[in-house]
């Protein structure tokens, strides 16, 4: 009776253990395949990441953008192969539950990291467009300075009053940039007034000369004289000029200019008016005794 209770108790049991390692046999040569496939996917996603580096490295000289991809490209590759080996084992549900996740889970963080995301996205278009380099000077955003870093989430700045701004890269790709560094060359501007005494088209000429002189001067480009306005005690004037930035900048370039410009003036007998300025014509008194400090009537 009791063995007759045991066997009722084994035999289910060994029956069951028996279809298991049935299934378990059949279900090695599917296992040994998905293995196969994540070693050769993982070894694919080396080579590719490697490829994508050394693409990239040539295109673009941003070495976060360049790692990111390279990175992106290594998970995308994995997660291929992780599929498809579940896909081997006859776990499709699985791969379906896995995306959907992945999509669930990709629209939650896109929305939590919203300005991140964004400045990833800026970055890597500029780095990839390539609008400016390290070492360009730029003005954007109300900043002007040497671009000293080009990152993913921001871009970095001397502003030339020793601090360093840190701007976040879709202001960058979404504002205006103006890029001094673009051509090499840049315009510099300097005014300038003179009387109604003087004779125009000789101030021109000993204005122009003297900037010719300029040795940081672009000869290729040419030298813009003009007269802009009747002022009450002037004729005023501008002076456009092109200099070299590889040899001065802006701020000392127009300082060279002025000072060459005043000396030829000097020179010359040009003369500089001043404005008028308002002068205390009210009668001052001495004390009755005729010593003592000068004083106004009440």
């Amino acid at each position: 009776m009791i063995f007759t209770q045991i066997s009722k108790t084994i035999d289910p049991l060994a029956l069951k253990l028996d279809q298991w390692s049935v299934e378990v046999l059949k279900f090695i040569p599917n296992l040994i395949i998905a293995i196969l496939i994540l070693v050769v996917f993982r070894f694919l996603a080396s080579w590719g990441s490697r490829i994508m580096e050394r693409i990239l490295g040539r295109a673009s000289q941003n070495i976060a953008l360049v790692s990111l991809i390279s990175a992106i490209t290594r998970i995308a590759i994995v997660m291929m192969g992780l599929f498809f080996a579940l896909g081997v084992l006859g776990l499709d549900k699985t791969v379906t539950s896995l995306l959907a996740g992945a999509g669930v889970l990709a629209l939650a963080l896109g929305f939590a990291f919203q300005d991140l995301t964004t400045n990833f996205i800026s970055g890597a278009f500029i780095a990839i467009q390539r609008p400016i380099k390290v070492g360009d000077i730029i003005e954007t955003n109300g900043y002007t300075g040497k671009v000293l870093s080009i990152g993913l989430r921001s871009v970095k700045l001397d502003n030339f009053a020793g601090q360093q701004v840190e701007l976040p890269s879709k202001d960058i790709f979404q504002k205006p940039i103006v890029n001094f560094t673009y051509s090499g060359e840049r315009r510099v501007q300097m005014e300038g007034s003179i009387g109604y005494k003087d004779d125009l088209a000789n101030v021109e000429e000993l204005a122009v000369g003297v900037i010719k002189k300029l040795t940081f001067l672009n000869k290729l480009k040419p030298i813009e004289f003009n007269f802009t306005r009747f002022s009450e005690k002037s004729v005023d004037f501008e002076i456009l000029f092109w200099i070299d930035q590889s040899k001065i900048g802006p701020g000392p370039a127009k300082s060279a200019a002025m000072k060459a410009v005043k000396r030829v003036f000097d020179d010359n007998n040009i003369s500089f008016p001043t404005p008028a300025r308002p002068m205390d014509l009210l009668p001052h008194f001495k004390n009755p005794d005729g010593t003592g400090p000068i004083i106004s009537p009440e």
